[in-house]
């Protein structure tokens, strides 16, 4: 192991926020996990499943994982499987750095599946998958646990009587395997969006949507992308924290079809130096009683005065939002101008250069389509930071009735210069305004906003000197 730094850290403490959002983290009575686990054992028997992975995903936004044999699953639904704390403080090369409040040697946590996620895998045989929640040993819901925190902003929309939908982009960099170390070779060099593309790995795209339906996740589309060897997956939207899910699921899916047919996948925000990057482009939309409130309102292009205020509110916190949203000091290398990331900090009607893009959807859908992106995502971020950060942020704009400023159409680095704010260039920007923002650092609580901070720190000074071609080289197949 390498440590970054070698400070002391002191015990966790429990995590903010009121009772009703605590006890929308808590975990179930013991009995009801076993209970509930017993019944899925006996779901996985059927179909072959020997092994469960449980995942989490860290604050570098590397997916980690224990698992356990079937016989255990319900062992660990009572008890959870050991994990160290110090993984809040991980670096995605697997350094390891300390928060003022989480780090060090000291310590453990129990992750616990969620087994009403359990899902057995359809390109890795005789395995199951199920996303896990991070408890202390007494049983109460840890401080830097990113699941339980998107699951407590998910409940702080729900107490204002609101619900979202979310979907998360899935791209990814498909390349011949070879020496870890070594830049891609493409299977397939067709051109952008190409039916080339899509011909040259027909049998490879159908057994990735193959998986991913028999695994009960509904695909909306599939299609090359527009680098090299790059594809692009969206899936049917779903509540944030199963959205987050499924973000994991899908990279996972993507990951054991290719090893079957022999590649290898990069889900990094940029793959070569100067081409265009994967993003990790949150969709949401914000509801009440049913209703789609991106759609019938007076507001722009039909926003109701609810959504509005939200979307308002995710703006406004786009630079610190980086800091959730785009983990990878990679991720500034596609966060560049007149490359459909997302590089300004403005809004429009189907703008794919503005990094709030507003869609309504097709005449006659739009009550169930209407939808805004968030396209300055990358697929670095640890999707359930990314999504519960732009609720802490959404619900904020939604409680000062927060109103969006003109919208942009066109180009925005075609516009005069200093008419439309650049989002931050470099992790330190980013990091800057993290520091600065109130809401974010209310809604994580210390611990975890802590642990963010002090991830993004060490990974931008470990890489504040290197040329793009190392930063890219050094992060192109950690993700």
């Amino acid at each position: 192991m390498r440590t970054v730094t070698a400070s002391q850290a002191a015990e966790p403490v429990e995590p903010p926020g009121s009772g009703a959002l605590v006890a929308a983290v808590a975990l179930p009575p013991r009995a009801e996990r076993a209970a509930r686990a017993e019944a899925a054992a006996d779901r996985l028997r059927t179909a072959a499943v020997e092994a469960v992975a449980v995942t989490w995903v860290d604050n570098a936004g590397i997916t980690r994982v224990k698992a356990v044999p079937l016989g255990g699953l319900v062992h660990a639904a009572e008890w959870g499987v050991g994990t160290a704390p110090c993984f809040d403080v991980f670096l995605a090369d697997d350094a390891i750095t300390t928060s003022p409040i989480i780090g060090g040697p000291t310590g453990d946590l129990r992750l616990y599946p969620d087994v009403d996620r359990l899902v057995p895998l359809a390109a890795q045989p005789g395995w199951a998958w199920a996303p896990g929640d991070r408890h202390t040993q007494a049983g109460g819901p840890h401080p830097g646990c990113q699941r339980l925190f998107a699951r407590r902003m998910e409940a702080a929309a729900a107490a204002r009587g609101l619900g979202l939908k979310a979907g998360i982009e899935v791209e990814w960099v498909v390349a011949l395997a070879g020496p870890p170390n070594e830049p891609p070779q493409y299977p397939t060099h067709g051109p952008a969006y190409g039916m080339h593309r899509l011909t040259d790995l027909s049998d490879y795209l159908r057994d990735v949507l193959r998986a991913l339906g028999e695994q009960g996740l509904g695909v909306l589309q599939i299609h090359p992308e527009y680098a090299s060897g790059q594809f692009e997956v969206s899936v049917a939207a779903e509540g944030p924290v199963a959205a987050a899910d499924t973000s994991v699921l899908v990279r996972h899916t993507v990951r054991a079809v290719s090893a079957r047919h022999g590649l290898r996948v990069s889900f990094a925000p940029v793959v070569e130096a100067g081409g265009v990057g994967n993003g990790g482009h949150l969709h949401l939309s914000l509801w009440r009683d049913g209703r789609n409130l991106g759609h019938g309102g007076p507001g722009p292009h039909g926003l109701t005065a609810e959504a509005e205020g939200f979307l308002a509110g995710v703006l406004d916190a786009l630079p610190e939002l980086l800091v959730l949203g785009c983990s990878s000091p990679a991720g500034y290398l596609r966060l560049v101008p007149s490359h459909w990331a997302g590089a300004y900090q403005c809004w429009g009607l189907e703008n794919r250069e503005a990094a709030l893009r507003l869609v309504t959807g097709s005449t006659g859908e739009r009550s169930a389509a209407a939808n805004a992106e968030v396209k300055c995502f990358d697929a670095s971020a640890n999707p359930y930071l990314a999504v519960g950060g732009a609720i802490a942020a959404g619900l904020a704009g939604l409680d000062q009735r927060r109103a969006l400023p003109p919208e942009f159409t066109g180009d925005p680095a075609a516009a005069e210069p200093g008419t439309v704010p650049r989002l931050p260039a470099s992790p330190a920007e980013a990091i800057a305004a993290y520091e600065r923002s109130a809401v974010l650092r209310e809604a994580l609580g210390e611990p975890l906003y802590q642990a963010v901070l002090a991830v993004r720190r060490a990974e931008g000074e470990q890489y504040a000197a290197a040329a793009p071609k190392e930063l890219v080289a050094a992060t192109r197949w950690r993700y």
